[in-house]
């Protein structure tokens, strides 16, 4: 109904329910209005029409605190001027209350990483490990700090603070996983920060691209220090790790009745694929692919076909071929160290290189990088170039030379193996700084 005067207060409380009232005579505004519906409350609207002639309804608020009838005529004067400019008022306030959130964008982020769809810098798709591991990042960090946020809303202040709070450890805790009894140790810290910030500053790249926002808001927050650190093992570390593995190796003792066992044998394939990434250089998650269609025993050679860098040719030495033979080759397709029970990778190795950590009575920080890291450090000391130690590891910028120059190169490549793997059985016997025999294609590589 319209009325012939404004509204007022006397017109609002004589209003019946599902009913609607209209500004007008002298003073009036067209298209403001009242209306209420079931109940007492009575809300105040304008009504509109595009510059497309759509018609539109926009809710200013509810008569009462704060709105009175000559407040929210007001604001209605408000949105009928923007109108006029050429501004959609009610679609933008329903595109705001519906718009994406952190959560919504990471989810979908990670739908099309698993489909293929977001390329890494070398245009190749993102590898399941790494979907992998942004998931986690996402689920630990991003999800419980950002992802009630509207994607548009998201400012660089924000993601400094959301930065400096995964460094102070808010997100730190255990958490279940969808594995029976698995657990998740999210730990938080500095490095934490950094890692997620740069997939933080990729989701959004991505939502940018996509015409989700006009800007990214990582962009210009300085993260923490890489803070890598260059650790290695010790002389005393080497032979601590030693004796570690060799006690894993033995069967543990004959249980007492009615007592708990004093430990329980960690698996074979554990402890086997520890001395191999010991002797190797290797990465855990790459001796963990690894399978028996990926080896070639006879020349002593390993091709993989997808590794962090791409596809690489590594040259093994003895020792790591005699722990392979050791594993009993297999069909093509079965994995070289496998878990004692289920299908896929051995995902129950960090806790098993814990365990046989302890049992040398190893620090804490002693990690599968560590011995990489302990490898590359090594065959420096033995003098040997990095492009040729990382022909061996698989290092960003050797793989394709690898692939190329080690059908020409066999004998130098595996004499190098053969010297650093020889240094470091001795290291792990407990012999310290290891005397190294020469072998064959030393000369050679020496000239290199």
């Amino acid at each position: 109904m319209r009325l012939d005067h404004p509204i007022g207060l006397r017109d609002l409380k004589a209003m019946q329910e599902n009913s609607t009232v209209w500004d007008g005579g002298r003073g009036g505004v067209s298209g403001f209005g009242a209306r209420r519906q079931k109940g007492t409350a009575v809300a105040f609207i304008v009504l509109y029409r595009t510059a497309e002639g759509r018609k539109r309804f926009q809710t200013i608020g509810r008569h009462g605190a704060p709105w009175t009838p000559d407040m929210a005529r007001d604001e209605a004067k408000k949105i009928l001027g923007s109108v006029t400019a050429g501004a959609d008022p009610a679609a933008e306030k329903h595109e705001k209350r519906h718009a994406a959130t952190m959560a919504d964008l990471c989810d979908q982020y990670l739908q099309d990483a698993e489909a293929g769809k977001i390329l890494t810098r070398k245009g190749a798709t993102k590898k399941a490990s790494t979907i992998g591991t942004d998931a986690s990042r996402i689920k630990a960090h991003i999800k419980p700090l950002l992802g009630h946020l509207k994607v548009k809303a998201v400012t660089r202040a924000d993601v400094q603070t959301f930065m400096e709070n995964i460094a102070e450890g808010q997100t730190r805790g255990r958490k279940k996983m969808e594995k029976p009894r698995a657990l998740s140790n999210i730990r938080g810290g500095k490095g934490a920060a950094s890692r997620t910030i740069g997939l933080l500053g990729a989701i959004f790249t991505y939502a940018e691209r996509r015409g989700l926002v006009t800007a990214n808001p990582v962009r210009g927050v300085v993260r923490y220090a890489d803070g890598q650190r260059k650790r290695r093992l010790t002389d005393a570390e080497y032979a601590a790790l030693g004796r570690a593995l060799d006690k894993a190796a033995e069967p543990p003792p004959p249980a007492v009745a009615g007592e708990k066992p004093a430990r329980s044998a960690p698996w074979p394939a554990a402890v086997a694929a520890m001395r191999f990434l010991a002797l190797t250089g290797w990465r855990s998650g790459e001796a963990l692919t690894l399978t028996w269609g990926m080896v070639d025993l006879p020349r002593r050679t390993a091709r993989l076909p997808d590794t962090k860098t791409g596809e690489s040719v590594r040259p093994l030495s003895t020792a790591a071929c005699d722990i392979l033979r050791a594993q009993h080759p297999g069909e093509p397709d079965h994995l070289v160290f496998p878990p004692v029970r289920g299908a896929g990778t051995m995902t129950g190795f960090p806790k098993m290189f814990e365990r046989i950590g302890k049992l040398g009575e190893l620090p804490a920080d002693i990690t599968p990088h560590v011995l990489r890291h302990s490898f590359v450090s090594l065959g420096n000391d033995l003098g040997y170039t990095e492009a040729t130690i990382g022909m061996l590891v698989g290092h960003k910028g050797t793989g394709s030379t690898t692939s190329g120059y080690i059908h020409a190169a066999d004998d130098v490549l595996l004499n190098v193996a053969d010297r650093i793997a020889s240094a470091t059985l001795r290291k792990l016997a407990g012999e310290g700084a290891a005397m190294v025999v020469e072998g064959p294609g030393a000369a050679a590589l020496a000239r290199a």
